[in-house]
């Protein structure tokens, strides 16, 4: 496993994170714990350190089921944690709240929830208009001066919400969406970090598992998948037609698709870790290949203009 420095921190990240949406029911239904559990006793061995999830994956339910695992193994200390905060869903229907008050309440459940003294990174899960970023610095600075906190980053975030919040805090890290799907943030967000030293650790580089290689023509999804355009109807077909045509490169380099696409992100010279949603052991150990190298830049190039053209075709 291949690591790199968390921007300008002390944080020392695999460069495959270890994703917990998938603890998200009314997302992706319900898993079972089991082969989870598997996947991170395996991606341990694999070298896999950094573990990325938030409260609101299952209002709770992925930060305990992780608290309660790594308490029982006693494996804590093995892991960089990160999770995050935003949405307040103890009113029904939740709202965003960044409040000084909300935050120092929610840091102190996740750190229940988390069976831990300390949260590695505690970012911003989305930008919240109606909270002066300055109210926010206060609760990070109180919080990290009680040692709860080691680092703060954004989710979810632009170029001029990052600069905004990083006039009243030290940002560590931006979690963005980014894949050869979707590329907005190469324009603006990735150069201003990697000016800046600030980390990138992108969520979903496989498009919610669109850009693993493994689905078949005619596939229907049950979970939220299912009311996506990328996912149904003819959009759909040309992503896969341009899967298939990105598959021999991919052998070429010794790859899966899967792995290819990861490898896409992280040759980026701006992202730290891809976060990758894992399941089981078996999915974990197919996906740490991709971080073992960089794509050539003709490869890199190629390859995205494929995906383009299938996806605006």
């Amino acid at each position: 496993m291949h690591f790199a420095q968390l921007g300008k921190t002390d944080l020392v990240v695999s460069r495959i994170c270890f994703g917990c949406w998938q603890l998200s029911p009314s997302f992706w239904g319900k898993i079972p714990l089991e082969p989870w559990h598997a996947a991170l006793k395996k991606a341990l061995d694999l070298g896999v350190n950094f573990i990325d999830t938030a409260d609101a994956y299952g209002d709770g339910y992925a930060e305990s089921s992780l608290g309660e695992f790594l308490h029982k193994e006693g494996l804590r200390d093995r892991f960089i944690v990160a999770t995050k905060f935003f949405w307040d869903f103890t009113v029904s229907p939740r709202v965003p709240n960044t409040t000084h008050d909300y935050i120092l309440r929610a840091c102190e459940d996740s750190l229940r929830r988390l069976k831990t003294d300390r949260i590695d990174l505690y970012q911003i899960h989305a930008w919240d208009p109606l909270t002066r970023p300055e109210e926010v610095a206060a609760a990070f600075g109180r919080l990290k001066k009680e040692g709860k906190v080691r680092w703060f980053g954004v989710s979810n975030q632009n170029l001029e919400q990052i600069r905004l919040y990083g006039k009243h805090f030290e940002v560590a890290s931006l979690q963005p969406h980014y894949n050869l799907l979707f590329r907005d943030i190469e324009a603006r967000e990735l150069p201003y970090c990697l000016e800046s030293r600030i980390g990138v650790i992108p969520y979903s580089p496989l498009y919610r598992g669109l850009l693993a290689g493994t689905y078949s023509r005619d596939q229907e999804f049950e979970d939220h998948r299912g009311k996506l355009e990328l996912f149904t109807g003819e959009k759909f077909q040309r992503i896969l037609d341009g899967l298939d045509e990105i598959g021999p490169i991919a052998r070429e380099l010794g790859l899966t698709v899967s792995q290819l696409a990861i490898r896409w992100v992280l040759t980026h010279p701006a992202i730290t870790s891809a976060i990758v949603g894992i399941k089981t052991p078996e999915h974990i150990e197919s996906i740490v290949p991709a971080a073992e190298g960089m794509l050539p830049r003709d490869v890199w190039h190629k390859v995205a203009g494929v995906l383009e053209r299938a996806k605006g075709g």
